[in-house]
């Protein structure tokens, strides 16, 4: 992992499979979630886990091109823009240099033991400002 963004490799498992033989769509959600929550432990060790929760408010995905069963892919995520109770972050699925899909997904940090929106903290928002891409 650099700075600005973090990415690990993923194979494609059988149960990923559609009917038409290529990774169903709801298995990219399913990586982008994977990818935000490898991240955001890996930039906090788990410091806040007590204390905050993010919850997803909106997905944007564009699917450019299947992936298949056995497949090595490279999931990459970054943090975009985090604002009031909001933080964007972006995740791309690449085969070799090729572009899969790709996704915005606006987040929401909620206090844990409330479970309502909680403006970002200045410790948050300053870790998510250094991370941003």
């Amino acid at each position: 992992m650099n700075n600005l963004f973090y990415e690990f490799e993923y194979q494609v498992k059988d149960n990923e499979i559609d009917d038409l033989n290529h990774v169903n769509n709801i298995n990219y959600l399913n990586w982008v979630q994977l990818a935000a929550n490898k991240h955001w432990a890996l930039l906090t060790n788990s410091k806040f886990d007590n204390q905050y929760v993010w919850v997803v408010l909106r997905h944007e995905i564009d699917y450019i091109s299947p992936a298949f069963l056995n497949e090595i892919i490279t999931i990459k995520t970054w943090i975009g823009d985090s604002y009031g109770v909001k933080s964007d972050r972006f995740v791309e699925v690449h085969r070799n240099n090729e572009l899969l899909t790709k996704a915005k997904t606006t987040w929401c940090l909620l206090d844990k033991k409330l479970m309502k929106p909680v403006r970002i903290p200045k410790e948050i928002l300053q870790l998510l400002e250094e991370m941003k891409l």
